[in-house]
Parts: C-alpha cells; sequence; structure tokens
C-alpha cells in the first residue's frame, strides 16, 4: 500500500539510468500564452515537478519563462524539475532532428531537456508549416522517412547528452514493441491517451516488463463527452473516500502504475490536482473492473493530428 501522504511525490525510475521521473505530471497544452505563464508557475508553486510541452503546443517559450521566473525567487532550482518537449511530425527527417531541438531548447531557454519524444509516429511534409495541407484539405505525410529512421536522430541526441532521455507518443502497442526492438537506446517513456475509459492495459503490460514508463495524457478526460469526472463508479469512489473526482482519476492513475498528466489554468484548481493521496486497493480495483465504458477522446494516433489543437494554432 502507498503511504497516502507520499502519493503526490512517486517517481518512476527510467530505464536508461538517467535517473526517475515524477509520476504526476503538469501538462501545458493551453492556448492562451499569458494563462499558459501564469499556469506553469502556479503548477511549480503548488508542487509538480514535471511539466509538459511540445514543440507543437507553441508553448515552450511561455513555460520557458515560467520556469526561469520561478528559478530566479530561488525557491526551486532547474534540477528540481523533470521537463518534457516532442518533436514535431515535420521535423521526422534525420538532418531536421537536432536543429528542431536546439530550437525547443532555446525557447526554453535550457541547456538540456529531461525528456525528449517524437510526438507522434506520423512524418509529415518537412517545412516550417506546423500543419501541411493539400489543396483538398488533406494533411501531406513524408513517406520518404521511418519512425526507426527519426529514433535513430534521437539516439544520437540522447549519445550527446543534450537530452537525458528519449521516448515515444501517440504510438501503438506494435510500435512500441518495434521500436524497442530494434533500438539501441532504449525508450524510457511512451506517452499515450489513457484513463478509464481507455486503460490500455496491454501496452501498460508490456511497458512495466520492459521497464518503460506509460505515461497517461488525458487522463481527466479533457473535459471531453462522455466527462470522466461525471462517471458514477468515479463520483461514488469520491465521495466515499472525501476526495475530487479528479483526485481520484488522477490516484488511479498512479497507483496502477502510470504517470498521469492533468492541465488546468485556474490556480485553485492546479493546487487540488496536487493534492493526490492513495485510495484503498478496492477502490482501484472498483475503478479498474467496473467501468465499461471504452472511449478514445483524441484520434491522433490515426492520422497524426492532435485532436485537442485546434488547426492553425
Amino acid at each position: 500500500m502507498v503511504n497516502p501522504d507520499n502519493l503526490r511525490h512517486t517517481r518512476i525510475s527510467l530505464n536508461n539510468g538517467s535517473g526517475a521521473m515524477p509520476a504526476l505530471g503538469f501538462g501545458t497544452l493551453i492556448p492562451d500564452p499569458v494563462a499558459t505563464r501564469n499556469a506553469t508557475k502556479a503548477a511549480l508553486e503548488a508542487g509538480f515537478r514535471l511539466l509538459d510541452t511540445a514543440e507543437r503546443y507553441r508553448t515552450e517559450r511561455e513555460v520557458g519563462e515560467a520556469m526561469q521566473e520561478v528559478f530566479r525567487e530561488g525557491k526551486i532550482k532547474r534540477e528540481d524539475v523533470f521537463v518534457i518537449t516532442k518533436l514535431w511530425n515535420t521535423n521526422h527527417r534525420p538532418e531536421r532532428v537536432k536543429p528542431a531541438f536546439e530550437a525547443s531548447l532555446k525557447k526554453l531557454q535550457l541547456d538540456f531537456v529531461d525528456l525528449y519524444l517524437i510526438h507522434t509516429p506520423y512524418a509529415f511534409q518537412p517545412g516550417d508549416e506546423q500543419d501541411p495541407r493539400d489543396v483538398n484539405g488533406n494533411v501531406i505525410y513524408d513517406q520518404g522517412v521511418t519512425l526507426l529512421d527519426t529514433w535513430r536522430a534521437l539516439e544520437n541526441l540522447a549519445t550527446e547528452g543534450k537530452c537525458k532521455a528519449i521516448g515515444l507518443s501517440d504510438v501503438s502497442l506494435q510500435q512500441t514493441r518495434d521500436i524497442f526492438e530494434a533500438a539501441r537506446i532504449k525508450p524510457a517513456v511512451v506517452h499515450v491517451e489513457s484513463h478509464p475509459y481507455l486503460p490500455e492495459w496491454d501496452l501498460l503490460n508490456y511497458c512495466k516488463m520492459n521497464s518503460i514508463v506509460l505515461q497517461a495524457f488525458a487522463a481527466l478526460g479533457h473535459s471531453s463527452e462522455p466527462k470522466l469526472v461525471e462517471d458514477p463508479v468515479i463520483v461514488a469512489v469520491a465521495r466515499r473516500v472525501d476526495k475530487t473526482p479528479a483526485q481520484v482519476l488522477l490516484a488511479w492513475a498512479i497507483q496502477r502504475g502510470t504517470a498521469p498528466l492533468t492541465t488546468s489554468k485556474t490556480p485553485s484548481r492546479i493546487r487540488e490536482n496536487f493534492e493526490v493521496s492513495a485510495l484503498p486497493d478496492n477502490a482501484v480495483q472498483e475503478i479498474s473492473d467496473g467501468i465499461k465504458s471504452r472511449v478514445r477522446f483524441n484520434a491522433v494516433v490515426e492520422t497524426g493530428i492532435p485532436g485537442f489543437i485546434p488547426r492553425g494554432k
């Protein structure tokens, strides 16, 4: 049984020997730049020590500014914060990986990141347009590069020490297996949508067997319908343990061995989402076994287009 007082501080060891990552993280996919900066600072002040951003989110600059402001105050140091960013689909060609990574570092105002992910397994037409489309509005894919080609370029970055760990995002079990078996440096993290409506048990079991961390985005359902926080099983458990449905969902995610991400612009909600404590084992089992609905909120795994990012952003 996890000590209730320490669940929010859970850390998960990485398979490449580069330390451990906080299980509970803060995502920065927030459309407004000022709100991103304020929310990132509020998250650090609330206790979050993992920040997740991406080239495609266009929030790296604001996340970097918020971090530097907090670091200057002296209460939190750079080494206390685990920073993740991601390579976008238009930069999958090996020669584009390092420049894209260095551009992210510059925006973040950092010398290194703790984890660098391939945002999706889909390569788009190379270029500065993040959402390349043909005259009919269809995405223009790049057939001239494989996921393994891009992975090799990330391995080189890791060897140079520019990122402490590397991983995959929005991938299937088969894609994870293919890269893991071919990799010189194994994926440390697989970042996918996961929650009680999309538990991804097979992928989670594979990750556990191979010491890969499964990081779960949309852990609270991303305010999409049907609302996870209104699920009768979640609501019943929350009432029983005197916690909010969001706190129950985050605790369930950590206790089953994943690393959930949560996002909010509201300081009180950010603080609330950090105040996670352990559920009784029978409550964890009740959520795992009792919720039968299966819903995927983000179709990015089918197209490479993140469903939570408005087109044109």
